[in-house]
């Protein structure tokens, strides 16, 4: 039977004993009526919906989820072994690589979690919520659906009220796509318009978007193609989202990410809120993965960016990295060093600015990087990558306060302008234009980046690595785009088509016979 949710955990969701680790359903069984309450909107059933907000940030924040299988098995991001540090016997690697296979532990781990928020939203719909709480609850369901089906192109669920005993029914192909749109558009009317911390009909909008944008590549993944109509509904969605007038360009590119994010990253259309100190969330794994052991304030010395993705960037883009002021009075950066970003070369202390060292050698990040690291150098290999500025108040409890985004205008403007290039009419709404490449350079113009004079899909393809890196979008980027299969740098081989889609778990597939391995595992 697929792993789901420990019900017991769902009943201290209403107790309000929350925690982040993963769900994994080991006792069968159903919450009763008895247990959560009358329905209606009551208290219980309130926590039952936070229980799936709680439940949705490990597979979005968890640096061994979404993250890695989104973006390591891209050109963006790279897990090299250093020694006989970070080997985790090649797992970081085979994703690089494109050589894993069913029994490969991160991709267990995410069908389990991404099924245990479908699991936990059904459970609370049995239970008689408002109108705004079913929606905000099947929105939920409907994101962990939506990629599921991206990376499985399968989906099992069960009815609300469901056995536990049976094996989930799954819905595959075009059945699980026409599922999740119906899904999206049946909940749109009884979201609330905001905040934007919580599931909100701007979010279910976007999510339309990437739908409507990928369907030709649910289609056929080896060989898309994009039909003019629904290249139209991703205009027509990205005009709605503008229209509301509610997200403009942050002051800093890095504000959207920063401790503060709610308030000051005025592009954000749905983030999952996270209380430093407080509430649970892994979003700090994202510069834990990658600085060093003695840089501040103390990192794992893994994950890197190559610097063919590096080159990208024009000096000037304030996207490749900067000096992020510091949310608190110990780390003034008195150097003005860059400390977001992409970070290459001699790392200091932020406090004093002191170069920081790496043991015997100065902690100077190389452009240079393998998939094995043995030298004498091999800590500092690599140019480091992360996106969310350290919440230093917060930064030794486990929890921070930046908020993880889902979804941000600039991403909305990207697709709208894809969609056009892709077939779709061009319109107007609010003051970005009605080309891709008006679309295009009013972001870039933002970023200090020069402007393009022409827009390509080879070179959209880039300024979407440049916008969105490490944002979860990578691996749907390049499939989209034909270049997911192709060799990049270090990858030196054409992968498999078998790799445009994950495998289903080799233990899945022995407790639940309505599932089917994909195609070449």
């Amino acid at each position: 039977m697929l792993k789901k949710i420990i019900i017991i955990a769902i009943v201290y969701f209403f107790l309000g004993l929350v925690s982040c680790t993963r769900l994994d359903e080991k006792l069968n069984g159903n919450l009763t009526f008895d247990q959560v309450g009358s329905g209606g909107g009551s208290g219980n059933v309130a926590a039952l919906l936070k229980g799936v907000y709680d439940n949705i940030r490990l597979p979005f924040q968890n640096h061994e989820n979404i993250y890695c299988l989104w973006e390591m098995t891209g050109d963006e991001l790279l897990g090299p072994t250093r020694g006989p540090d970070w080997d985790d016997n090649g797992q970081l690697r085979v994703l690089f690589s494109h050589s894993w296979t069913a029994d490969h532990p991160f991709i267990r781990r995410l069908f389990e979690n991404l099924n245990g928020v479908v699991y936990a939203a059904t459970e609370l719909l049995r239970f008689s919520p408002t109108p705004q709480q079913a929606a905000e609850a099947r929105f939920l369901r409907a994101m962990a659906e939506y990629m599921l089906f991206d990376g499985f192109d399968q989906l099992p669920y069960r009815q609300p009220g469901g056995s536990t005993i049976e094996a989930p029914l799954v819905r595959k192909g075009t059945e699980a796509f026409d599922y999740i749109i119906s899904e999206i558009n049946a909940v749109m009317p009884d979201l609330p318009a905001g905040p934007n911390t919580k599931a909100n009909r701007d979010a279910a909008k976007v999510l339309l978007m990437k739908c409507y944008l990928n369907k030709g590549v649910y289609a056929n993944r080896a060989a898309p193609t994009f039909i003019a109509a629904d290249m139209q509904q991703v205009i027509t969605l990205a005009d709605q989202i503008i229209n509301t007038g509610t997200y403009t360009f942050s002051t800093n590119y890095f504000d959207n990410f920063a401790p503060a994010n709610t308030t000051i990253g005025k592009e954000n259309i749905w983030v999952q809120e996270n209380i430093g100190g407080v509430e649970a969330g892994e979003v700090r794994s994202r510069y834990h993965s990658t600085i060093h052991y003695n840089q501040p304030p103390g990192g794992w010395n893994g994950f890197t960016t190559l610097s063919d993705f590096y080159a990208k960037f024009e000096p000037a883009d304030k996207r490749r990295g900067g000096a992020y002021p510091a949310n608190d009075a110990n780390h003034p950066n008195p150097g003005n060093r860059v400390n977001v970003g992409l970070l290459i070369g001699q790392q200091y202390n932020l406090a004093t600015d002191a170069p920081l060292q790496a043991g015997s050698i100065p902690l100077s990040y190389t452009p240079d990087i393998k998939l094995i690291e043995t030298g004498s150098n091999l800590e500092v290999t690599g140019i480091r990558i992360y996106k969310y500025p350290v919440d230093w108040v917060n930064s030794g409890s486990g929890t921070v306060n930046n908020d993880f985004v889902y979804f941000r205008l600039a991403d909305v403007l990207l697709m709208k302008a894809e969609a056009i290039l892709r077939g779709g009419t061009g319109t107007v709404a609010g003051t970005y234009g009605n080309t891709p490449l008006l679309l295009v350079n009013s972001i870039r113009v933002n970023r200090s980046a020069s402007v393009l004079a022409t827009v390509t899909l080879d070179n959209l393809l880039d300024e979407r690595g440049r916008e969105l890196y490490m944002e979860g979008w990578r691996r749907q980027d390049l499939i989209r785009f034909g270049k997911f299969l192709t060799p990049h740098q270090l990858k030196t081989t054409t992968s498999d088509p078998k790799f445009l889609l994950f495998p289903i778990p080799n233990q899945q597939l022995a407790a639940n016979p309505n599932l089917v391995q994909n195609p070449g595992y």
